[in-house]
């Protein structure tokens, strides 16, 4: 037997019915919208109050452990991250609570006067570059956060 050889009509007409077929089945299954990219505002927004959880953490096993002198720092912290939160839609308005003296006595092995300061510095410095391209409303909050968290690493007690 010989091999048969479709035309190219026949190849183009046959294209042709099965995309109307696939077609047809197509319209009656609902295809997923694209989800639209998240807003940048409300990704910096929630990097933001992850930094200032992280610190107030920071500040509240040094005071668990005594050093409560670090309470007005820890409590600017706290501050911020209720401003941040009431600017992320959805987000909580109420301020991370600080943890009970009698959860821990000590603090972490890593967690130091020092490492505090450098978190600080390197959070002020981060602020400069976070102010680029978001609201005025947005950046002037993140130059005053900035600004404080500035006066922090200045401020911070040299030992306990």
């Amino acid at each position: 037997m010989r091999p048969r050889f479709l035309s190219r009509r026949a190849v183009l007409a046959g294209g042709a019915a099965a995309a109307a077929l696939s077609g047809c089945g197509a319209s009656d299954v609902p295809q997923p919208s694209p989800t639209p990219a998240e807003d940048p505002e409300r990704v910096l927004l929630r990097q933001l109050i992850a930094d200032k959880e992280h610190t107030i953490a920071l500040y509240s096993t040094l005071i668990a452990a005594g050093q409560t002198k670090l309470t007005p720092f820890r409590d600017r912290h706290q501050a911020h991250l209720v401003e941040l939160r009431k600017r992320l839609p959805g987000g909580s308005q109420t301020a991370t609570p600080a943890p009970q003296g009698s959860q821990t006595t000590a603090p972490a092995p890593k967690t130091s006067l020092s490492r505090l300061r450098d978190a600080e510095r390197k959070s002020a410095a981060l602020r400069v570059r976070q102010l680029a391209g978001v609201s005025p409303p947005l950046a002037q909050l993140i130059a005053s956060i900035g600004a404080c968290e500035a006066a922090h690493a200045l401020a911070l007690p040299r030992s306990a």
